[in-house]
């Protein structure tokens, strides 16, 4: 990465990059990772991982070009953090449970924002901006992703439902006002009601314990393949999927739900 960020021998475009532009990628390369993880691909992973380390040599590069950090700073802090937030492994602190272990990492956490906040007047920094329970759920996470955190978040100060029916009854409330909606033809309130739709669907699978983005991509997944045996089934009888109903279509679908099946 030095060689290919050093001016006049360099990559033209990497030296062209800053930390603005690779973000995008840095994002792309840890969707990847994701998406060999979930096919079970130990090999791709590998490829993979090594392209997202890349991003954080990228990133730290340019830092060091700045006279910000550098890689082994990167390293270095990463390690300090661990050490610090596991003092029931490295430490004195033995045999605690789940709980406890929550409840310590949440007290480390708020000592280390203590201790950031008297590094930065000691170096001169303005303070970081005043923050509510909300503002440090970063906004680039997936949207599922972000309103299980902000609801987990809200949880912590007893804004939440003990019971995951209560859920389920918001839902049909949240389906009720989408109906409402469209009886108006309202698009901008299909939007939003839409949205809380998906915001309370979230809700629901945090309180199932279950990764909404895991279970969207499985059933992303299963949709590809039963949509691919529509296509081959059609296929076979010489005929395209524009040639294709969708009582037909449906009947393939149902055929492949049951292929899944046995």
């Amino acid at each position: 990465m030095t060689a290919l960020r050093t001016p006049g021998s360099g990559c033209p475009w990497d030296l062209e990059q800053d930390f603005a532009s690779i973000a995008p990628y840095t994002i792309e390369e840890a969707y990847e990772v994701a998406d060999a993880i979930e096919r079970g691909d130990l090999l791709d992973l590998r490829d993979e991982l090594g392209d997202l380390l890349l991003q954080v040599v990228f990133h730290a590069r340019m830092a060091q070009e700045q006279g910000a950090f550098a890689f082994p700073d990167v390293v270095e802090a990463i390690t300090t953090k661990l050490i610090r937030r596991h003092p029931h492994v490295f430490g004195a602190a033995r045999d605690l449970d789940p709980e406890q272990v929550k409840a310590l990492w949440g007290e480390i956490k708020q000592a280390e924002k203590a201790e950031r906040h008297a590094a930065r007047e000691a170096a001169g920094l303005p303070p970081e901006p005043a923050s509510g329970l909300l503002s440090n759920v970063p906004h680039a996470l997936p949207a599922l992703t972000r309103a299980v955190k902000l609801q987990a978040k809200a949880s912590t100060v007893g804004f939440d439902w003990n019971d995951a029916r209560l859920v389920l009854a918001k839902l049909r409330e949240e389906l009720g006002e989408i109906e409402e909606a469209l009886d108006a033809a309202d698009q901008k309130a299909v939007a939003d009601e839409v949205g809380d739709l998906l915001f309370a669907v979230a809700n629901l699978a945090r309180h199932v314990k279950v990764d909404p983005e895991d279970a969207l991509r499985g059933t992303n997944a299963k949709f590809e393949r039963r949509f691919a045996f529509i296509e081959r089934s059609l296929a076979a009888r010489g005929r395209a999927l524009a040639d294709a109903d969708l009582a037909e279509m449906d009947a393939l679908w149902n055929a492949a739900k049951g292929e899944e099946r046995r």
